[in-house]
């Protein structure tokens, strides 16, 4: 059996996203207002390693535990976080570690505060080593977003709904703000109205919602992650058919119009792939599968490529908050078993949040988000806008 960790790296993918600018001041001015001098980046914050005080806004990335170690989930300890410049940094040798002292702790430290990953804080303290790393020690302030400066006193806690998205203040309105039970209950009664398909419709949905960036004519398979013609859907050898990642065994809600046609969980898979995977749960190891490069499967669990692990995922975390029992549907949820049967229960739960951690959202999860709520059933995946709510619900 060819076991692996869910860490392994994969080109192309993100951990998390961060955008960092620093504002030099005269090193005597150790004040609540930084001024407004020349911006640096972290490349330049790190080059600047002198002892100079700097105000620097960025993203939090994880927690530094060593010179070459971030972690990003499971935290154990408020005294320290990670930011970095890109958008697609995994390099802890572009991160800036921020030390976060006593009197920040309970608002800006992860183990308290987890679902700060992910958002824009802003910290003045002095450009020094930490951890033997580049960083950024003995904050005098540190504030959520990118300008205010409140005392260690009135420092807000982090809310948990993260960064922020442009559905924020229509949408998820009555989700923002909220955590645990209560960002559940509001996130199900938000995305339950929905227009719903029939299973033929599902056909021509996939054509739109998974198509190729790079050709109009295809459409990308889930684990094969092949570009394949949208006319070769069917049931023959090498075809192309609807997957459903929430088995549709589990809950036996079969093809129905609902759970069976919801096309938030719905991909085209190459035909034999897609009977290999069957009603699996999700895990990781195995044998390789030949038509899936980069997937697994043994006798009870399949596991994704890298490149698609988050959005798997996110589509189970979809299907649970969307599918709560109360439509005449059964009751989804993810449990941390491999072997759920015909239970409307899938896992492993544990596997699933670290990957969502481990692999966000890209360009072509959030496009076929938007085309679902656009053009076929008027709602959203809350996990692709705000991927940081499943540690919010889920721990």
């Amino acid at each position: 059996m060819n076991m692996k960790s869910v860490t392994r790296s994969r080109p192309g993918r993100l951990i998390a996203a961060i955008v960092l600018a620093v504002t030099v001041v005269t090193p005597l001015v150790v004040t609540g207002t930084a001024s407004a001098a020349t911006t640096l980046t972290v490349g330049q914050a790190l080059a600047a390693q002198g002892g100079r005080t700097a105000t620097v806004t960025g993203y939090v990335i994880g927690q530094p535990t060593a010179t070459n170690t971030v972690i990003t989930a499971n935290y154990t300890a408020d005294t320290a976080i990670a930011i970095a410049d890109a958008a697609t940094e995994t390099s802890t040798g572009r991160m800036l570690y921020v030390q976060v002292t006593a009197a920040w702790r309970s608002s800006f430290g992860l183990l308290t505060n987890p679902t700060l990953r992910g958002r824009q804080i802003t910290a003045t303290g002095t450009l020094t080593a930490y951890f033997s790393h580049g960083g950024l020690k003995d904050p005098s302030t540190m504030s959520l977003g990118g300008g205010t400066t409140p005392s260690p006193t009135a420092s807000p806690s982090p809310s948990p709904t993260g960064t922020g998205g442009p559905y924020d203040s229509t949408y998820y309105a009555a989700a923002i703000g909220r955590t645990g039970t209560a960002l559940r209950g509001s996130l199900h009664t938000i995305i339950k109205v929905q227009t719903t398909l029939t299973y033929d419709q599902v056909w021509e949905a996939l054509k739109d919602t998974d198509q190729d960036p790079a050709n109009s004519a295809n459409v990308i398979l889930l684990y094969s992650g092949r570009s394949q013609s949208k006319s070769s859907s069917g049931g023959g050898v090498n075809d192309w058919n609807r997957e459903h990642v929430w088995a549709k065994s589990h809950g036996d809600f079969g093809t129905a119009t609902g759970p069976g046609t919801d096309v938030h969980h719905l991909r085209p898979e190459d035909v034999s792939v897609n009977s290999l995977r069957g009603n699996k749960d999700f895990d990781s190891g195995g044998s390789t599968v030949a038509e899936a490069p980069g997937c697994y499967t043994d006798a009870d669990s399949f596991e994704p490529r890298d490149a698609v692990k988050g959005d798997v995922a996110r589509m189970i975390l979809y299907m649970a908050i969307r599918y709560e029992g109360d439509d005449g549907w059964p009751n989804l949820e993810p449990n941390d078993s491999v072997s759920n049967g015909s239970a409307p229960y899938l896992g492993r739960i544990s596997k699933l949040l670290a990957w969502n951690d481990l692999d966000p959202p890209d360009a072509f999860e959030r496009r076929r988000n938007q085309r679902i709520y656009e053009r076929w059933q008027g709602n959203r995946n809350p996990f692709v806008d705000h991927p940081e709510w499943a540690r919010a619900i889920w721990g």
